[in-house]
């Protein structure tokens, strides 16, 4: 029988008789992508394809390259019934590269595919396709709403903001699609790239399934903030509740690293101690509320909660495309050693991660990140919950690819859900909040139930 799988990163050699080394019986499978050199076809013999038993060989010839399966496959019998190595099938892995030198042969893994300009090339149409993906969320977005607006409508209202020749469109549509759909639309796409990236960074650093940018009770004090705006009347319009927003959450993460301050951040005290100064901040809001508030002031209060797009325009948007490329840049340089902290820190250590230095450096960006997307829109839950674990699912556990496509899913998500929660029931406007909670919790439960946890 085949020989386990080695650990990730280490690719076994396989010594078939006749090898330099080799000892008789001795064997092991190669990992994917390992090239063995044989000694030439016309100084061994190999066994005929058509399931002859032990000792049957046949000469395969000068420059025959030879495929054996990958370390991940798992070979089987044949319907004949041969034994491993003469007819056997592989249960994983698809195609073949082979190719021979000084007249040995070369084995590569089964599925292990050409190396070099074939990777490339795969990884750039992967990013391609992503782009492609994004603008088109955002444009068919832009277009989605209680008022019409065509293909050739946006073309026009585009091509005249960039000096093209082209009919302008009615002053009042060009209003509605330059100065609040595309505002809103990009806010979207900011605040769902960056909750679904610090999920993803949270549930690494803690070991967390279940956290989410809120974790940490920034969202709480992000939330205190605005309503003391709110109620107490301290500035005036979006920017005097998104400054509050933002002192608050500011406020929070103070508190939190206060609280920390002499311990070594290990993810039980993170997540212990997040949870205690979300319910502190949440205690301050309903106070403030009961205390001070009447009811018109408490129903719009609750509907920025539960976060809503609405708000955004253009100096906002501003705020979330200067800060958020930059956190999410931050924690993709970070990806390698997100890699260790999700098997705990001693085994970061041990991998010369500065584990302290790295979680506060990791803190303090997705507090950011999250302080920013909730002053600006309000909380809106599962995106960071939800899309890290589907984008896990899909494309592996690997930070350095889980991050980006992670950005782009959130991004994606965020975008449609809100045109979901402008159409829905129109003319009224519903929460985006609500419509993510509302397609969360299925989309949850699918992914637990696809990786048998449920």
């Amino acid at each position: 029988m085949p020989a386990d799988p080695a650990p990730r990163g280490i690719a076994p050699a396989r010594l078939l008789p006749g090898a330099p080394g080799a000892e008789p019986g001795a064997e092991a499978n190669p990992g994917p992508g390992t090239d063995l050199l044989l000694p030439s076809a016309r100084d061994r013999t190999a066994p005929d394809a058509s399931g002859a038993g032990p000792g049957a060989e046949a000469n395969p010839g000068p420059g025959t390259d030879l495929l054996l399966p990958s370390a991940r496959d798992r070979t089987t019998p044949d319907a004949s019934g041969a034994g491993p190595g003469s007819g056997a099938r592989t249960e994983r892995g698809s195609g073949s590269w082979t190719g021979s030198r000084s007249g040995g042969t070369r084995l590569r893994a089964w599925g292990a595919g050409p190396p070099g300009r074939g990777g490339r090339t795969v990884r750039v149409f992967r990013v391609l396709g992503a782009a492609a993906l994004l603008a088109g969320s955002l444009a068919a977005a832009v277009r989605t709403g209680t008022a019409d607006v065509g293909w050739d409508g946006l073309g026009r209202a585009f091509g005249a903001r960039i000096g093209l020749a082209v009919e302008p469109l009615p002053p009042l549509l060009d209003s509605l699609v330059w100065d609040l759909r595309l505002p809103r639309v990009l806010m979207a796409a900011l605040v769902g790239a960056s909750l679904a990236v610090c999920g993803a960074v949270l549930q690494a650093v803690t070991r967390n399934a279940l956290a989410d940018p809120y974790l940490l009770g920034v969202s709480s004090g992000a939330s205190a903030g605005a309503v003391t705006v709110v109620v107490l009347g301290v500035g005036a319009g979006a920017l005097g509740v998104t400054g509050g927003a933002l002192a608050g959450a500011l406020l929070a993460f103070g508190a939190l690293l206060l609280l920390l301050r002499r311990t070594g951040l290990d993810s039980v005290r993170i997540v212990l101690t997040g949870v205690v100064v979300g319910q502190l901040f949440t205690a301050l809001t309903s106070l403030v509320l009961m205390a001070s508030a009447d009811a018109d002031t408490t129903r719009a209060v609750t509907h920025w909660l539960l976060g809503s797009m609405a708000p955004a325009r253009w100096d906002t948007v501003a705020v979330c495309a200067l800060v958020t490329p930059l956190g999410l840049a931050a924690t993709w340089l970070c990806s390698h050693a997100l890699d260790g902290l999700a098997f705990g820190g001693d085994t970061a250590a041990s991998l010369g991660i500065a584990v302290r230095r790295t979680r506060l450096l990791l803190l303090v960006v997705t507090a950011a990140l999250t302080a920013v997307a909730v002053a600006t829109v309000g909380a809106i839950g599962f995106v960071g919950l939800i899309v890290p674990h589907g984008v896990r699912f899909l494309a592996g556990p690997r930070h350095r690819v889980l991050l980006p496509y992670a950005a782009l899913a959130g991004a994606v998500f965020l975008v449609w859900t809100d045109a979901l929660a402008r159409i829905a029931f129109a003319p009224r406007e519903v929460p985006v909040g609500v419509i993510t909670a509302l397609l969360g919790v299925p989309l949850f439960l699918l992914v637990l139930r696809r990786r048998g946890e449920l």
